[in-house]
Order: C-alpha cells, then sequence, then structure tokens
C-alpha cells in the first residue's frame, strides 16, 4: 500500500514529466528501504528462527523476489495514471473535434445566409422595372424572411413546424415573379409533428429548383413535398430542368455542396442525398432521421 500510494500521488508524476532519473531512483531507494525494514521486523518477532541454508533460500534470493513483488504495485499506479492520462487526453480530443465541428457548421451557416439573400435580392431586382407593387411586396416578405434568419437561425435546432413555414415564406417570394408557364406545386404535412431539425436545412435545395427550373419562354413546373414517417423525414424537390449558362452569374454555385457538408456534420449515417435527371426534371431528394 505505502509502494502503491506514494507512486500514484506522488512518484509516478516524475514519469509522466520526464524526470524518469528521479521516478526510477526514488522507487529504487523505496524498495530497498521497504524490504530491509520487513527483514528487520521478521528478525524481532523471530529471532530465533532457523538459518540453515537447507531450510530457508539464501537472503540474496529472497531480496531479489521481494524485490520483484514489490515491482507489482509500482506497475499498478504506472498503469492507473497513464489510463487516466490516455482518458483525459481522448477527452480533450473530442472537445477539441466539438469545437472544429462547430466552428465549420457556423461558417457554412454564414456562407449560406448571404448566398440565400443574394438568390432573394435577384429576384426582387427582376420585379423592380415591370411590376413595382410585386418588388414592394417581396421586400416585405423578405423582411419576414430575415427575421427568422437573426432570431431564429442561431441555435442548434427548430422546430419542423417553423422550418416549414419558413419554406412557404421563401416559395412565395420567389413565385412573385414567376409568369403563366411556371406552376408551382407543394405539398407539405399538414399535421406536423413535433419534431426539430437543423435551421435553413431544406433550403438550399428549394433554391436549386427555382434557379433551374424557371424558363421565360417554355412551360415549367417545380414541386416540393414533404413527408413525416415516425421520426425521418423526406423532403423531394423536382423541377424542369433548365442548366444555367456560364455567363449566368445569378447565385454561386455553393447551395448544394453546403447541404451536403451541413448534412455530413449534422446528421452523420443518418441521412440519404440523392440527385438525377428523368424525363427532363431534376429531382433532389433528402432522407434524414431526427434522432
Amino acid at each position: 500500500m505505502i509502494i502503491f500510494y506514494l507512486n500514484y500521488f506522488i512518484i509516478v508524476k516524475w514519469l509522466f514529466e520526464n524526470k524518469k532519473l528521479w521516478f526510477f531512483a526514488s522507487n529504487f531507494l523505496l524498495l530497498i528501504l521497504l524490504i530491509f525494514v520487513k527483514s528487520q521486523i521478521f528478525e524481532l518477532l523471530e529471532p530465533d528462527r532457523p538459518k540453515m541454508l537447507g531450510k530457508r533460500p539464501p537472503e540474496a534470493l529472497r531480496y531479489f523476489f521481494d524485490f520483484l513483488i514489490y515491482l507489482i504495485p509500482v506497475a499498478f499506479s504506472i498503469a492507473i495514471n497513464a489510463s487516466k492520462k490516455m482518458q483525459k487526453a481522448e477527452e480533450m480530443n473530442i472537445e477539441a473535434d466539438n469545437i472544429k465541428l462547430q466552428s465549420e457548421l457556423q461558417h457554412l451557416k454564414y456562407q449560406l445566409q448571404p448566398h440565400f439573400f443574394f438568390n432573394a435580392l435577384n429576384n426582387i431586382y427582376s420585379l423592380i422595372d415591370f411590376d413595382s407593387e410585386k418588388a414592394k411586396q417581396s421586400v416585405h416578405s423578405l423582411s419576414k424572411l430575415m427575421r427568422h434568419l437573426l432570431y431564429k437561425t442561431d441555435v442548434d435546432k427548430i422546430s419542423l413546424s417553423e422550418e416549414i413555414d419558413f419554406l412557404n415564406k421563401y416559395i412565395d417570394l420567389m413565385s412573385l415573379r414567376l409568369n403563366d408557364k411556371t406552376k408551382v406545386y407543394t405539398n407539405f404535412p399538414t399535421k406536423i409533428p413535433s419534431l426539430e431539425v437543423a435551421p435553413l436545412l431544406f433550403i438550399s435545395i428549394v433554391e436549386n429548383a427555382f434557379k433551374h427550373g424557371v424558363s421565360a419562354t417554355q412551360h415549367s413546373d417545380i414541386s416540393f413535398k414533404m413527408e413525416v414517417i415516425e421520426d425521418e423525414i423526406q423532403f423531394t424537390a423536382s423541377n424542369s430542368n433548365f442548366p444555367k449558362t456560364d455567363t449566368d452569374k445569378s447565385g454561386s454555385g455553393i447551395g448544394v455542396e453546403n447541404l451536403k457538408k451541413r448534412l455530413n456534420l449534422l446528421y452523420p449515417k443518418k441521412h440519404e442525398f440523392h440527385s438525377c435527371l428523368n424525363d427532363g426534371m431534376y429531382i433532389a431528394e433528402v432522407k434524414l432521421k431526427t434522432n
């Protein structure tokens, strides 16, 4: 017990503080001292014990075995301290990873908001020349959306109902500048379960649908559908595909890539993202488990 506790609280620290000479010298002297004390106690307790070599091993051999036995509590104290240090190092690594994760998520969020704002402003700009009333209405709608961005997105999660409300407001805003050739359909749950999701999770898909699914001269369809089954959310966007030219600088093209990164960080192994072209329609689908 003396060897173990002295090592556990004092001596072993020198081993991890790169004072190995102090560690080995202290333990060597401690073990020699305790072996000497033990031998003196036995001599006092059994002064007449026979000392014939045939009945007891040589003293040097006994001291050697005592030394080996006393090394066991030293090894235990080293192992326990090493285990604690490894656990602490692992906790620090986890904390560092969490800080890095939060920093990256915050960066993605800040990257997404200007991207969203840029697309909304482009939409309003296109209305100013031919329909000033709609442009005014768009500014009013945008102010509501910006209020959501300011007060609802600086959290880890929001209710699914708030996220759906934001999507509906954004779809209404983007629909203001559309002509009769473009039809927009939405199919969101009427009875929304009390689930929580990361804010602005689906907006990139919606933006992408309006960016690539609208033509000034051709008929086009855009549809959004969300299904909720227990704790699983499935969001699907489909739109007529009118790829932008290289000279079209509306939007920065970061939306879907931003979404993929956020899904990987926020819902590892709990999400799926698929996109494809099918009969001239671009389809993007997100599935995720909220628990």
